[in-house]
């Protein structure tokens, strides 16, 4: 249980200790496996002939998080973190054997899939252990040590699967992570076991979380299947156009009516405090997860580059994040500005990155710039986790943090999808490796830092004593009882 805040405990005291280990090696976990499978997929999409669905296989990890994430909201709040986070373990197994094994790259993307919803269960579990188990005033701590949990993975991760992706083929990537996932749940496993519910007067409606969940779900897979298919459809009838357009269209409309009972009131249209802290975390991620996702195959297409030396590229990435994680900890002044200046520094980074990629620029430029872009988001991102929990009541933590994280995976389903879609439209079969096409692709992404930067400003302070920055019931009328 949390610590009394008159008695300030530290994440590494002895009463913390084991508990934080288990999280880190979550997180490690998390971060081994998206770093190889990223390595990985310019040979998956090029073996199995996925090219053009490069992006979907990313998206649906993402698509599927969502329901993951909508499920453990209210399932913690009601049971406690831990049997979402077995749940979530196991079924992000169960994905990266289904995609080890894949003869075809749609099985490869139903794999990811299940991976991703297992991920929703996991994160969710998470957030809410640091909630309930670790003083406020630890927390900022925790979050930078989880964004540092990514170094080795960066590190080694790229290396690694691009070794094991030469020498002894992509599907080892997807089968040898298998082992690293049942490592951390024997770790994390024997130290949740207090962590129970909070009180039944404080059960969240279920049901109706999880049905809404399943028709976000399944809008988003439905709009971004249908756009994908309509960049990739060179001779389709009109008929067939005018049909993947009608279910691109019902599935946007369906997401966006279920979409605004599972988050914090006023948050799609950044209303002031809490609800444009968790705007701002979506918007962002459109242009960072978006970027990152192409990035290896723009390196590997266009310039010849092993997968493994394009990787190390994401590597940059993650010790840019981590070092923003580790500035964003020792802050003394408004965290929420943090969310401004983040989005200031990704903007002029992504601009950046656009720039090098259309003069080719040396490889060690886009290094730099793309670790600059980490580092943004790395002092973004653990601030909106820090400041959600400050904000959220004890009873709320779950379904807060999973509107967080909804909100987070929305926008690298954005992002991802709509690379992937600017990228089936403008690529040539013939010259994949066309260089205005990624540039395209990241200038389209540049757009939404601007809309980052104002959400950010809204969720900023409105006073100096910041009284706008106090916990309320957040969710209060947004689910219907």
């Amino acid at each position: 249980m949390r610590k009394n805040a008159s008695k300030p405990t530290g994440a590494m005291s002895p009463e913390l200790r084991p508990l934080t280990i288990g999280i880190l090696a979550i997180i490690t976990c998390a971060a081994f496996e998206a770093m190889a499978v990223v390595t990985a997929m310019p040979s998956v999409a090029r073996e199995l002939s996925g090219e053009s669905s490069y992006g979907l296989a990313f998206s649906m990890y993402l698509t599927a998080s969502l329901l993951g994430t909508v499920v453990a909201g209210s399932w913690c709040d009601r049971k406690g973190p831990r049997p979402a986070l077995a749940v979530g373990m196991s079924l992000m197994i169960v994905g990266l054997l289904a995609a080890g094994v894949a003869p075809d790259f749609w099985l490869v993307t139903v794999g990811r899939a299940v991976s991703g919803l297992g991920g929703g269960f996991m994160i969710v579990a998470v957030y809410v252990v640091i909630g309930r188990s670790f003083p406020q005033q630890a927390q900022p701590v925790v979050f930078g040590w989880l964004a540092a949990a990514w170094v080795v993975p960066a590190l080694v991760g790229p290396v690694v699967a691009g070794f094991v992706t030469e020498h002894f083929g992509w599907r080892w990537v997807f089968l040898g992570v298998v082992p690293v996932v049942v490592a951390a749940v024997l770790i994390v496993w024997p130290k949740t076991r207090e962590l129970g519910p909070i009180d039944a007067a404080h059960e969240s409606p279920a049901k109706d979380r999880v049905l809404r969940g399943l028709a976000l779900a399944g809008g988003v897979f439905a709009a971004q299947w249908s756009v994908v298919h309509l960049a990739d459809t060179d001779s389709a009838t009109p008929g067939a156009v005018l049909g993947l357009t009608g279910i691109a269209a019902v599935g946007v409309v369906v997401a966006l009516v279920v979409l605004p009972a599972l988050l914090p009131k006023g948050t799609l249209v950044l209303a002031r405090g809490l609800p444009s802290i968790i705007a701002t975390r979506g918007i962002v991620n459109v242009a960072f997860f978006g970027t990152e996702a192409f990035i290896p195959l723009m390196l590997v297409s266009s310039r010849e580059i092993d997968p493994g030396t394009a990787g190390l590229t994401l590597s940059a990435g993650a010790l840019g994040w981590s070092a923003g994680s580790f500035v964003q900890a020792r802050v003394t002044f408004g965290r929420q500005w943090l969310l401004v200046a983040g989005s200031s520094v990704l903007s002029a980074s992504l601009a950046a990155f656009a720039l090098a990629t259309a003069v080719e620029a040396p490889l060690w430029v886009l290094v730099v710039v793309w670790g600059l872009s980490g580092f943004a988001m790395g002092m973004t991102l653990s601030s909106t986790s820090v400041l959600v929990l400050k904000l959220s009541e004890r009873s709320e933590q779950g379904r807060n943090s999973a509107a967080l994280q909804l909100s987070d995976q929305l926008g690298g389903v954005v992002g991802t999808a709509g690379a992937g879609a600017l990228f089936a439209l403008l690529h040539d079969d013939a010259d994949p490796g066309h260089v205005p096409t990624f540039v395209a692709i990241w200038l389209a992404l540049w757009v939404f830092t601007a809309a980052g930067i104002v959400s950010g400003l809204r969720g900023a302070r409105s006073s100096a004593d910041g009284s706008d920055l106090t916990p309320s019931k957040s969710m209060e009328g947004t689910v219907p009882a």
